[in-house]
């Protein structure tokens, strides 16, 4: 039965992102970890709870025959559900206890054809709801001689696969686009900045589809919704009102920008 226990743990670790990650938010040294999913010690009862409780799993499953448990526990998840839906939806489930330290509100930063040379800055909203990490977008942009004027709402998913975090959001008006951003955390410990890139389509000045690099700031949870709504727009890029690591990150200079790859309109 000892036997099962390390095989089942890899297991169920192999949904749950990156074995630091878990770690971490189980509260486990990651060297005392790594000898349960090796085999080399048993956890005490106190560690076996907490270990149970995060997966959702009873004590007892944890020593189930591991055929058994395959069967139980991970195929069984994966075949919750057999209609088309599912296809896209089971990969953002349970994803709550993975991404809740990135639950709050951000303001993301990015470059379309349509506000060309200013940066588009929206706000989003990452939020809990029966288990999945959803992402509510606002963008509400004026030009100054008033020929532009841009309000979109989005309505997404998020889930977070290995190292990266991918936010699928629709366009909440008939046929809107569909537009997914892909970030990479670049320190494990900090959630300030969420560096990646953006695909969309632009409506100006011709549909077309872009892809840009992004860069989501946190909000300070002292800043209310409708004072961080209120600092959406389009800003020029040495506006003062553009953080530097912002405008770094953008133009290529700031960190993880060579992996992002440079700014490009896809044609």
């Amino acid at each position: 039965m000892d036997e099962d226990f390390p095989e089942n743990l890899r297991s169920i670790c192999a949904d749950y992102g990156s074995i630091a990650q878990v770690c971490r938010e189980i509260g486990i040294n990651r060297q005392q970890f790594n000898r349960y999913l090796n085999g080399g010690g048993m956890p005490s009862a106190h560690n076996l709870r907490r270990i149970a409780r995060y997966f959702d799993l009873s004590e007892a499953d944890l020593f189930t025959d591991h055929a058994e448990f395959t069967r139980r526990h991970i195929l069984n998840q994966k075949r919750t559900a057999s209609g088309p839906a599912d296809l896209m939806t089971g990969a953002f489930r349970d994803q709550a206890k993975v991404l809740r330290r990135y639950l709050g509100f951000y303001h993301s930063h990015f470059q379309t054809p349509t506000w060309d040379g200013m940066i588009l800055r929206s706000l989003i909203w990452l939020y809990e709801k029966d288990g999945y990490v959803m992402s509510r977008s606002l963008e509400k942009v004026r030009a100054k001689d008033g020929s532009i004027y841009q309000n979109s709402r989005y309505e997404g998913m998020v889930a977070q696969r290995g190292n990266r975090i991918y936010a699928v959001e629709h366009e909440m008006v008939r046929e809107g686009s569909i537009v997914e951003t892909i970030l990479t955390p670049s320190h494990r410990q900090q959630v300030r900045f969420l560096r990646g890139m953006t695909m969309g389509v632009a409506w100006r000045p011709h549909v077309s589809p872009y892809a840009s690099r992004s860069i989501w700031k946190r909000v300070d949870e002292r800043v209310s919704a409708r004072d961080a709504l209120r600092a959406c727009g389009a800003y020029p890029i040495r506006s003062r009102h553009i953080d530097p690591t912002v405008r770094s990150y953008l133009e290529g200079k700031g960190e993880g920008a060579q992996e992002a790859g440079s700014s490009s309109f896809l044609t």
